[in-house]
């Protein structure tokens, strides 16, 4: 060790020691990059490798009197098909209530549910076999979007309800009122890797699953449930998915429990790889919401009173529409206190896909709605819309008042304030928006549009059991580390972070920690990777393990060293012991000797959580996470066209765990947003089949849909909770960033009537919805 290292070993304080806080590569970037990232379908396929295909029904809603599958038995290289009957086990896959069949039995309820399984020696001959099945159908009356299931009561789940203060009263006596409608729709995950399980069996009935996933818990559950077994004899395993976004929390579990079932009766590995069209035509979305509203504000455009009924599509079984509508109800003020409200969310039962988990779970679907409503106010009053969301922001202590939510929580952390003035400043708001009029002045088709959003997400599952997580930390006799923990990597780079914190702990280079892949017998009774908490409990069970290893090396330390425990510290791969560093990797070659146990276990709760689900009351979040965008659209008001020219966004992550991962989630987070509502449009014909099921007719924004001039940074601050190193999420909360661009978009058109009319634009906006606005206020 050279005398530089000696020296600034002895001046560094374990606290000065850093890996946590500053900007580290993602840590598979360079398998990435060299195509070495090795997913489920890269993984070398053992001998005997069999390859399954879903049969998919072609009816919305029918039973099905008949189905002759002898032509796909007889199919070059199949080996065997299966329907319902040939189940082992229990015939479900749904993640709450039991009513999601792995493959229907006697009904189906929308067009592309599976209702055999097919298994060749190659995924080419399975996918053609499946199509040959002739099925004899009784068709049956379908529902397909929200509002028909709330005109025939369809419903997967009761009505959830939530009021505080009196909502009539205080409506009555407001000095202006709004009522309106709102539609908002769906979106397609559209990860890169589609849905895949390979599912090999093992001696004594076990089966081991490679499942691209991000709930191996469940996926366990599930294959055991559809096996008849129990969970020790299943094994789910996953290094990394190509993205996930919701899509691979709940439905990996069908092709999971498909490819298990196949296995478990032929005593052979069998791969079950979605092709794109089959897996948007299978699985569900982003749910789409349709609003009906009642607003009472007050001359300054403060709300007094609000009312709003959402319904969405929940498709044609339960899945996660519950929790989806529960985080809508609790994230319908955004950044606003809400005196007295009244909301109510129904859960459409409709034969299409069963919707499902989608980043931001429901809280972009009702934070849209009020968003919408402001902006609304703000037109009829001819206010900045600006101006009208900070009159209704939440105060930012007991003595303003104002800091409690329509759910109870009270709001101890408010930064909306501070985080909307210096992003007003920074990015020329309020000149910019005269300028923009100005140019629509003197434009008659190119209109140009500017909009400032805020956000407030509440970070936490909202069942309360699910915030926990466990981790396993190793060290290894040479001082390497392995680290094994509940979260699972879609690329966003919860085991670069948890791989910090440990490093960090042990005063370790990051080079020192190797994550391995989540796996179901190493770390049990997991929590899906959802809801924007991978980093927070994960992290912190894998600082708690560090911990006690680091705590049991400071004992051996000072007893072997003869010195004070308190002066011992952990940096730069090296324990300083009575002021000389010791390389790290002696000292626990010396521990080892000893006996000292290297490796443990951690586990973390969140504390402070508590849902009253009858009630819709409580406090769901463990803390908030803030942010606020501006972005400046130009629409050619002829074709519908559009582009976004800047959006400059400000988000709040907190004392940030790696700055350059989070401010790729940011901008991540932002685009795919803006896709939701502008580009990515679903659709469905008459018959109840998804039209929109593959890249040709489905629009995701692509590189050049992206501003050119984008400008994202990361709001200073600190958690005031006791998060892992006090950062904040970003998974999900930078999803709401681009309403910004949807509002623009819709400021743009209302120059058109000189800003004196709400255009009555739905999400997405696509050119179509655009022209449709333009053409509505040009007529009023």
């Amino acid at each position: 060790m050279n005398k530089t290292t000696e020296s600034f070993l002895k001046q560094k304080t374990a606290a000065e020691w850093a890996e946590v806080g500053v900007p580290r590569p993602h840590e598979s970037a360079f398998l990435h990059v060299l195509g070495e990232a090795r997913y489920v379908d890269d993984i070398p396929e053992m001998q005997g490798t069999l390859h399954a295909a879903l049969g998919l029904s072609q009816k919305a809603h029918a039973r099905v009197k008949g189905m002759d599958l002898t032509e796909v038995q007889a199919s070059p290289g199949v080996v065997a098909v299966y329907t319902a009957k040939d189940i082992p086990g229990t015939n479900d896959c749904g993640p709450i209530i039991h009513d999601d069949p792995i493959l229907a039995d006697g009904l189906v309820e929308y067009v592309g549910q599976p209702i055999f399984l097919v298994i060749a020696d190659t995924h080419d001959n399975a996918r053609r076999a499946a199509r040959l099945a002739k099925v004899d159908y009784e068709e049956l009356p379908a529902i397909l979007t929200p509002q028909e299931a709330k005109k025939a009561q369809s419903f997967v789940l009761p009505p959830m309800r939530l009021r505080r203060g009196d909502f009539q009263k205080a409506f009555e006596q407001s000095p202006h009122r709004v009522k309106g409608e709102l539609y908002v729709g769906g979106q397609e995950q559209f990860y890169l890797e589609g849905q895949i399980s390979y599912a090999v069996p093992k001696e004594d009935r076990g089966m081991h699953v490679y499942c691209s996933t991000q709930h191996p818990s469940e996926m366990q559950h599930v294959v055991a449930h559809a096996l008849g077994l129990h969970s020790h004899h299943v094994v789910v395993e996953c290094r990394r998915m190509g993205g996930g976004f919701g899509g691979k929390e709940s439905q990996s579990a069908l092709w999971a429990a498909a490819a298990s079932i196949a296995a478990a009766k032929l005593d052979r590995p069998v791969k079950l790889r979605a092709d794109r069209d089959d897996d948007m035509m299978v699985t569900g979305k982003r749910h789409d919401f349709h609003y009906e509203y009642e607003v009472g504000y007050d001359n300054d455009g403060r709300i007094t009173a609000a009312k709003v009924e959402m319904v969405s599509r929940a498709g044609y079984s339960a899945d996660l529409s519950g929790p989806v509508a529960t985080r809508a109800v609790c994230h319908f003020d955004n950044t606003y206190y809400l005196s007295d409200v009244d909301i109510l969310a129904l859960c459409g039962k409709t034969n299409t896909q069963s919707n499902t988990a989608f980043r931001g779970f429901g809280g972009p679907q009702g934070a849209i709605a009020i968003e919408y409503i402001i902006d609304e106010i703000a037109r009829t009053l001819g206010k900045d819309p600006v101006d009208v969301r900070k009159a209704n922001f939440y105060g930012r202590s007991d003595e303003e008042g104002r800091n409690v939510t329509h759910y109870g929580q009270k709001v101890v952390d408010n930064v909306i304030h501070e985080i909307v003035a210096e992003l007003e400043a920074d990015s020329d708001y309020r000149q910019r928006r005269e300028v923009v009029r100005a140019f629509n002045a003197s434009s008659p088709v190119l209109k140009k549009g500017i909009a400032l959003t805020p956000l407030k997400f509440g970070i936490a599952f909202n069942l309360t059991h699910l915030n926990q997580a466990g981790a396993l930390v190793h060290v290894y006799v040479d001082g390497s580390v392995l680290v094994n923990h509940g979260g699972t990597e879609m690329g966003q780079g919860v085991n670069t972070k948890v791989a910090q914190v440990v490093a960090h702990e042990l005063g370790l280079d990051l080079s020192q920690v190797r994550v391995s892949a989540t796996d179901t017998s190493k770390v049990a009774n997991t929590s899906a990777t959802a809801a924007s908490t991978g980093a927070d409990l994960n992290g912190k069970a894998a600082q708690d393990a560090a911990r006690q290893i680091r705590e049991r090396l400071t004992a051996f330390a000072a007893q072997a060293w003869k010195a004070d425990p308190a002066g011992i510290r952990f940096a730069d791969n090296h324990i300083v012991i009575n002021g000389t560093p010791q390389p790290f990797n002696e000292v626990v070659r010396k521990a080892y000797n000893a006996r000292v146990q290297l490796w443990s276990d951690g586990f973390y709760a969140t504390p402070g959580l508590h849902w009253d689900a009858a009630t819709m009351t409580g406090n769901p979040f463990f803390y908030f996470a803030y942010g606020a965008a501006v972005s400046e659209v130009v629409v050619d008001t002829l074709t519908g066209e559009w582009k976004l020219l800047r959006a400059d966004a400000l988000y709040d992550a907190g004392n940030s765990l790696n700055p350059a991962i989070d401010i790729g989630q940011v901008e991540g987070g932002f685009i795919q947003g803006m896709g939701w509502l502008t580009t990515e449009e679903l659709w469905w014909n008459k018959a109840g089949k998804l039209m929109t099921h593959a890249p040709s007719t489905y629009k995701i924004p692509g590189i050049s849909d992206c501003p050119r001039d984008f400008r994202v940074k990361l709001y200073k601050n600190r958690n005031a909770a006791d998060s892992i190193h006090r950062s904040k999420a970003v998974g999900e909360p930078p999803l709401l960033l681009p309403f910004s661009v949807f509002f623009a978009i819709r400021d743009a058109v209302a120059s058109v009537g000189g800003y004196k009319v709400n255009p009555p634009l739905n999400a997405p906006a696509t050119s179509e919805a655009i022209l449709n606005a333009v053409d509505a206020v040009r007529a009023a």
